[in-house]
């Protein structure tokens, strides 16, 4: 799972790029088509975006409908992420991993 800083999980709404890494000065890479970010994943210079409650479950609950959670799934999951929104400093791509896995 990738999500962009602007907030969306990405989905197939990418374009390749080349850009300059530690590893080579033209390294293939993905960008997202909506908001043109290219992600560096060779110097893990991925951004964290930390977002509010509400946004947050707004992509949890993204995330549980592409991957045809059940209802008792979801309400688990939503609680798990909660949990672990309010205890801590995680980013948002981390904390839906979490619940995940703890949820499954």
């Amino acid at each position: 799972m990738i999500l962009c800083e602007c907030g969306e999980i990405i989905e197939g709404n990418t374009f390749k790029d080349y850009i300059k890494t530690s590893a080579n000065p033209s390294t293939p890479t993905i960008g997202h088509e909506k908001c043109g970010h290219i992600f560096n994943f060779i110097d893990q210079k991925q951004s964290k975006k930390y977002s509010s409650k509400i946004e947050l479950k707004t992509l949890s609950m993204v995330f549980a409908k592409k991957n045809n959670f059940d209802t008792e799934k979801i309400e688990r999951f939503l609680l798990e992420v909660d949990k672990l929104k309010s205890t801590g400093n995680l980013p948002d791509n981390e904390i839906i991993i979490k619940a995940f896995y703890n949820v499954m």
